[in-house]
C-alpha cells in the first residue's frame, strides 16, 4: 500500500521543482504528477507556470499517426 504525504500550504523544496521537471517532460498527466508530490492539481499547475514549465503533452500526433 502505498501512502502520500499532503504538502498542503508548505513551501517547495528544490527536489519537488526538480521532480516536477522531470514528471512534465515525461509527460506525465497533471492528476499522477500531484499525487506523487502530494500536492493538489492547482498547485502543481500554478508552480509550472511560475517557473514556465509547460504541462502540455508532447509527442501526440493529430488522428494517432506516427
Amino acid at each position: 500500500m502505498v501512502f502520500y504525504t499532503r504538502n498542503t500550504g508548505k513551501q517547495w523544496t528544490a527536489q519537488e521543482v526538480v521532480q516536477l521537471r522531470i514528471l512534465a517532460k515525461k509527460n506525465t498527466p497533471t492528476r499522477v504528477i500531484g499525487l506523487k508530490l502530494g500536492r493538489t492539481e492547482e498547485a502543481i499547475r500554478a508552480k509550472a507556470y511560475e517557473l514556465g514549465i509547460s504541462l502540455q503533452p508532447t509527442n501526440q500526433s493529430p488522428y494517432n499517426r506516427s
